[in-house]
């Protein structure tokens, strides 16, 4: 049980990012990605993360929109949720943060930094 990798779902609806994140935490943590914020929701009826990466440019539901239902569901509520998204200017981090997020990190991401930001708030 000591050996269990902790989980995290990693959504962005471009594959190459997927991926790429996937190969990047793969080694630490068990990934789940998910192409959309509805698939996100599907999955989260299975696995239980210690916290979700979140973009927040995508069609269907945009992160905002995700992070608003995470937050008012009970069972998700406690989930920290990064924003991991290519909107770098003040006003989208403010609005992410205000919104829930323990955290908003810019694309394209130094490796290191979002390793110690996603330990840092890892349940």
């Amino acid at each position: 049980m000591a050996d269990e990798k902790k989980k995290i779902i990693v959504v962005d609806d471009n594959p190459e990012n997927l991926n790429v994140l996937k190969n990047t935490l793969k080694g630490i943590y068990a990934v789940y990605p998910s192409p959309s914020a509805p698939e996100m929701f599907d999955l989260l009826e299975h696995v239980k993360p210690g916290l979700i990466l979140l973009d927040v440019e995508m069609p269907e539901m945009t992160g905002y929109s995700a992070i608003k239902k995470l937050k008012s569901a009970e069972k998700y509520r406690e989930i920290p949720v990064i924003f991991l998204t290519s909107m770098n200017d003040e006003q989208s981090e403010k609005e992410g943060l205000s919104l829930g997020a323990v955290d908003y990190i810019y694309k394209p991401f130094v490796t290191q930094h979002l390793l110690e930001r996603i330990e840092k708030h890892m349940l």
